[in-house]
C-alpha cells in the first residue's frame, strides 16, 4: 500500500513515496526546486541506491510532477514498476478554513472550496491546488486526499480564535485565528505521550514547533485549544523572517513613515522581520549562536528575544489549560538546538519542570529532558509531517 505524499510550494515540490504495509518505509523522497526560473533543480533519493540529480528548465508544476513520476519508474533509480502501485496521493494543503474540519478525499466540490481559500493563503493554497490538479490529470484513477495544516486547530473554542474586531468580518469574511503546523502538532503529541506511557487524551500538552516558521500549541485531552499562529502564519512567535506578535500601530507608523503600500508591508512583516530583522542578516539559528559565541550584540539580542517569546507562550498556555503535564520541543530548532531548549526549559520550576541538562545534549532524536521526579515532563520529539499525511490518506482510501 504505497502512498505518494506531495507538498507543493510556489516554486518547489517536496515528495515522499511511503510503503504503509508494515513499518511505513520511505521508498524514495526528493525535491523539485526553482520551478518557473530559467533553470531548475531536481533531486531524487531512493532508499537504496545513489542520489539522482538533474539541472534543467522546469517551466511549471506539471513538468516538475512529470519528473517525479518518471524518476519513481526509472529502471536505474526508480522504486516501483508501475504507477498502478500508487494507492493514493496525499497533498499537504496550507489553509482549510472552517470548511475542512479534517482530512478529506478530494473531488471537484473540494477543489472549489480550496480555490476559495486562496484568498486567505495566497502564498500557499494556489500552489497546493496546482499540485492536486496536475495529479488528477496524471493519475486520473488514483484517489487524491487533502491534509490541511489548519484542520487540527478547528477544535479551538470561539474565545481562543475570535479577534477583537467588528464581528461582521468573522461572519462575512471568516477572519479569525486558524493556526498552522497542525500536522506536526498532531503527530508529536500522541507520540510523546506513548513514549511516557501515558494516555494522550488525559494530558495537558504544550507543543513548541520551532523552526524557520514556529508555533506553540495548547492541547488538552487530545484537542487543540489554542495556538500562536493566527489568520496567517505571521502571528505569534518571532521566527526566521516573520515578525510574530506586533502592535498594529507599529505597522501603520512604519508604513506611513516609509511610504509603503500593502504589498511592501506584507513583505516587511513576512520576509524582512523576525531574527533576520533583529540581527541584520541572519536567519539560521546556527549562525546566530555562532554570533553569540563571537560576542555579536545583535545575535545575543535575537536569541534572547526568540527564547523569551517561546517561554512567554508556554506560560500563557499553562494558564489557559490550568496546568501542563508535558512540554514538547520539535521542528528543526526544537529537535536539534540544545541551547534554545536549555534557555526555554531551564527556568520553569513554577510549572513543575525539573530540567535535566545532562540529557539535553542530543540532536534529532526523541529524548526526555527532565529528571525522573519532575512533576511536569519535557521532551524533544522528532516530527514527521509526511507520515501524518500518508496515514490520513491511507485511512480515508482503505
Amino acid at each position: 500500500m504505497k502512498i505518494l505524499v506531495l507538498n507543493c510550494g510556489s516554486s518547489s515540490i517536496k515528495y515522499q513515496l511511503i510503503d504503509m504495509e508494515d513499518n511505513a518505509d520511505v521508498l524514495a523522497k526528493g525535491i523539485v526546486e526553482r520551478i518557473g526560473l530559467e533553470m531548475g533543480d531536481f533531486t531524487h533519493k531512493p532508499a537504496i541506491g545513489d542520489k539522482y540529480c538533474v539541472h534543467t528548465p522546469i517551466k511549471d508544476h506539471e513538468i516538475g510532477i512529470t519528473l517525479i513520476l518518471e524518476a519513481l519508474l526509472d529502471k536505474n533509480h526508480g522504486v516501483i514498476a508501475s504507477l498502478d502501485e500508487i494507492l493514493a496521493v496525499g497533498h499537504r494543503v496550507a489553509h482549510g478554513g472552517e470548511y475542512f474540519q479534517h482530512s478529506m478525499v478530494l473531488g471537484e466540490k473540494e477543489l472549489v472550496e480550496i480555490k476559495k481559500l486562496c484568498e486567505l493563503a495566497p502564498l500557499h493554497n494556489p500552489a497546493n491546488l496546482l499540485g492536486i490538479e496536475v495529479m488528477m490529470k496524471k493519475l486520473p484513477n488514483v484517489k487524491q486526499v487533502g491534509v490541511f495544516d489548519t484542520s487540527f486547530h478547528q477544535t479551538m473554542p470561539i474565545e481562543a480564535f475570535l479577534y477583537g474586531i467588528p464581528y461582521k468580518y468573522y461572519e462575512e469574511n471568516k477572519v479569525r485565528r486558524y493556526g498552522f503546523h497542525g500536522t506536526s502538532h498532531k503527530y508529536v503529541a500522541p507520540k510523546a505521550a506513548k513514549l511516557l506511557g501515558k494516555n494522550y487524551e488525559d494530558l495537558k500538552i504544550i507543543v513548541c514547533h520551532l523552526g524557520n516558521g514556529a508555533s506553540v500549541c495548547a492541547i488538552k485531552n487530545g484537542k487543540s485549544v489554542d495556538t500562536s499562529m493566527g489568520f496567517t502564519p505571521v502571528e505569534g512567535l518571532i521566527m526566521g523572517t516573520r515578525c510574530g506578535d506586533l502592535d498594529l500601530g507599529v505597522l501603520l507608523y512604519i508604513g506611513e513613515k516609509e511610504g509603503m503600500d500593502f504589498k511592501a508591508l506584507n513583505t516587511f512583516i513576512n520576509k524582512k522581520s523576525g531574527v533576520l530583522g533583529i540581527t541584520g542578516g541572519k536567519t539560521d539559528m546556527r549562525d546566530i549562536e555562532k554570533g553569540v559565541e563571537e560576542g555579536d550584540e545583535r545575535s545575543i539580542i535575537a536569541l534572547k528575544c526568540y527564547c523569551y517569546r517561546v517561554k512567554k507562550y508556554i506560560g500563557a498556555y499553562a494558564a489557559v489549560m490550568n496546568g501542563v503535564d508535558l512540554i514538547i520541543m520539535t521542528g528543526g530548532i526544537g529537535e536539534n538546538d540544545y541551547n534554545v531548549r536549555a534557555e526555554v526549559l531551564g527556568n520553569l520550576q513554577y510549572l513543575g519542570v525539573d530540567f535535566d541538562p545532562s540529557t539535553n545534549n542530543v540532536r534529532g532524536q526523541d529524548q526526555l529532558l527532565t529528571k525522573p521526579e519532575s512533576k511536569t515532563a519535557a521532551m524533544a520529539i522528532t516530527t514527521n509531517e509526511e507520515l501524518v499525511i500518508a496515514t490520513d490518506t491511507l485511512e480515508l482510501v482503505k
